[in-house]
């Protein structure tokens, strides 16, 4: 009996309590769906414009003296003085050593006999044809034959004479091989004979150079651009170069010559930018680290990298149409700084939010505060 009074009271309480909750679970759920629907979240947006993007890359280079020439002996001798060794500072047409050849101080006093007996000859026969040449403006003395044998044979002893001549001049060539002289003024590098060796043009003695003259007050820095950059390098560009000699010290140099062509081997262009060096601080063969700039025709897009959503679905900009987020697709370019290149189906002056995440779902309704 006391059982069925409990259940009597108890199942319309449960039932009561059950309903209120249900109510209240219902109101709950009505209310929470409201607050959603009315939070709009702002976000920080801004127009779309066509502009510029600055940028870097860094490449290796090389240093080389801006000339540099290996010197030989021309004539076979032996040497006689050195004058320079190697550091030694030259100046363009200073004295660097003296070769010995005694053949060919013979052969100049040959050359020498030879000149002044053509020229004697020579001589002789022109005072003859002048002879006959006076005697025969008077009528009937001299046969004209007469005349122009004596004529032929004057310039037939000029001839030989300006052959002596000739000979004469090649050996006092030869002879004046034997000083050798800086053809511009460097430094020498390396030497690689000593006073009494035997040099010459050919055989053994001319398996090495004499000297190696550099000049090194000015040095060329060669790199190799690759393709994708060559279109950025144009002539009186500045760019600037570090080496590990100088840690921490930037130097510049201005581009002065493009092949305007890209090698077989490397597909790369080869540019020299000429390099000042006037205290010989920076050496031939120093490798040097190559910072060259890049500037864009300023006819793409340029956004902040904070507006490039990179999801697993792509890479997407969010865009704003009739209050509401869209994901456009784009494909990146070139970055400078914060700056980066985009391509896609943009146009000016649309909206983009600055900074994007994957939360801001697409066709999501956000507010937008535009700054430029």
């Amino acid at each position: 009996m006391k059982i069925r009074e409990y259940s009597k009271f108890t199942i319309p309480l449960c039932i009561a309590v059950g309903m209120a909750f249900q109510s209240c679970k219902s109101e709950g759920k009505k209310f929470s769906d409201t607050t959603a629907e009315s939070v709009v979240l702002t976000h920080e947006g801004f127009r779309l414009k066509k502009g510029a993007v600055s940028s870097s890359f860094r490449i290796p280079g090389e240093l080389i003296a801006n000339q540099q020439v290996d010197i030989y002996a021309k004539v076979s001798s032996f040497v006689q003085k050195l004058l320079v060794d190697v550091g030694t500072e030259v100046k363009q047409g200073q004295l660097l050593v003296t070769l010995e050849a005694p053949e060919i101080s013979s052969q100049l006093a040959g050359a020498e006999s030879r000149l002044k007996s053509f020229e004697a000859v020579y001589l002789a026969s022109k005072s003859r044809y002048d002879r006959v040449l006076k005697t025969s403006e008077t009528p009937g003395t001299i046969s004209q034959n007469d005349l122009d044998m004596a004529f032929a044979a004057q310039q037939s002893d000029l001839a030989k004479w300006e052959s002596a001549k000739a000979a004469y001049q090649e050996v006092m060539d030869a002879k004046n091989y034997l000083e050798i002289r800086a053809p511009f003024s460097g430094v020498i590098t390396s030497r690689n004979v000593s006073t009494g060796a035997y040099v010459g043009p050919s055989g053994r003695g001319s398996e090495q150079p004499l000297f190696t003259l550099q000049e090194q007050k000015k040095l060329r820095l060669v790199v190799n651009v690759p393709e994708l950059y060559a279109y950025t390098m144009k002539k009186s560009n500045v760019v600037e170069f570090t080496v590990r000699s100088f840690p921490g010290k930037v130097f510049k140099a201005e581009v002065s010559r493009l092949a305007g062509a890209l090698d077989d081997r490397l597909r790369a262009e080869r540019v020299e930018m000429d390099v000042t060096n006037p205290d010989g601080e920076l050496l031939p063969k120093m490798i040097a680290e190559v910072t060259i700039p890049i500037n864009t025709d300023g006819n793409s897009y340029a956004i902040p990298q904070s507006a490039i959503l990179n999801s697993t679905l792509g890479t997407f900009v969010i865009k704003m149409e009739n209050d509401r987020t869209l994901w456009v697709p784009v494909n990146v370019g070139r970055s400078g700084g914060d700056i980066i290149e985009v391509f896609g189906d943009l146009n000016d002056s649309d909206i983009l939010l600055k900074s994007v995440s994957e939360e801001i779902r697409d066709k999501s309704p956000v507010k937008v505060e535009i700054t430029e």
